[in-house]
């Protein structure tokens, strides 16, 4: 079963069998405070070139994301979005926990977008979804409660469950629902990636649907971020996941997906692999040629020629 998602001009499909839908994060003030300052300002240069390198290094879609204190979020996500879309032709995720700022984007994207997110809270279900059904947009559910975050695995899945459930009695699709099985840090949490890649297995055999997950959570103050960030998403590829908010600029992170989706059968004729591949040759082949360069010029000056 896929989920489609659309831009103004270009449909990406999420779902088994299919490579890896890349879900681009940077464009998210948390914890970026020029982003930040600069979004609260009008100031939106580092958007627009955010949105473009991600597409540019191969994501999807673009997760937007305005969450700035004290800041009017419903407009500034509003106005991010226009942006990114006057720049980028890929569908939009929409990521708050204000239903304002939800609303707002969703008048503000074109196409069918994603809804990030809703959790299995009662009231957050009975806000956001009425909203996902009105805009006929797709949503992601997050697999906490009012009990809070779960370590262990069968509540997780239970709380999917009652948001699919309960997205289909407001008439939305299963299609339209992805589960996020929740990415606690590793180094924090032991054994949380084993619960993630659990859960995640769970919901695609049980429950049919597709699965989504913020990837960049399970590092959370580890060294070597990319190079987990990437294992942990090829692991979880091979345990049934279907998109990922991800970098797709961290070179790391890129590769072992390509890498997962080819083992796993995703990649026809391992085409992705071979052109990346082949992109990557040749900007070391770049690089090293213009090192050369640099060495025979200096050479030439030390002998005054």
């Amino acid at each position: 079963m896929d989920t489609i998602l659309e831009s103004k001009t270009k449909i990406v499909f999420i779902g088994p069998g299919r490579p890896l839908t890349i879900i681009g994060e940077r464009i998210n003030p948390t914890g970026r405070k020029l982003l930040a300052a600069e979004m609260e300002a009008g100031n939106y240069d580092r958007v627009r070139s955010d949105a473009v390198s991600q597409v540019e290094a191969g994501a999807h879609m673009l997760d937007v994301n305005a969450g700035i204190p004290t800041a009017d979020e419903p407009a500034i996500l509003a106005e991010a979005i226009k942006i990114v879309q006057s720049v980028v032709d890929v569908p939009i995720s929409i990521d708050s926990s204000v239903v304002a700022a939800l609303e707002a984007g969703l008048e503000a994207a074109e196409g069918k977008p994603l809804v990030n997110s809703v959790t299995g809270e009662d009231e957050r279900l009975e806000s956001v979804l009425p909203l996902v059904k009105k805009y006929g947009a797709a949503v992601i559910g997050i697999s906490n409660d009012e009990t809070g975050i779960s370590h262990h695995a069968d509540v997780r899945f239970a709380v999917a469950k009652k948001i699919v459930e309960r997205a289909m009695d407001y008439g939305i699709p299963k299609a339209d629902v992805l589960i996020d099985p929740l990415v606690m840090p590793a180094g924090a949490v032991q054994g949380a990636g084993q619960v993630t890649m659990q859960v995640t297995r769970q919901v695609r055999e049980e429950l049919g649907v597709n699965t989504v997950c913020g990837a960049s959570n399970v590092s959370f103050g580890l060294p070597g971020r990319g190079v987990l960030n990437g294992t942990f998403l090829a692991m979880m590829i091979a345990n049934g996941l279907t998109a990922a908010i991800t970098n797709p600029i961290e070179s790391d992170i890129k590769q072992a997906i390509l890498a997962a989706d080819l083992f796993m059968g995703h990649d026809e004729n391992c085409a992705a692999w071979i052109a990346a591949t082949r992109g990557l040759e040749t900007g070391h082949e770049d690089t090293n040629r213009a090192e050369r360069r640099q060495r025979r010029s200096a050479l030439r000056a030390r002998r005054g020629g």
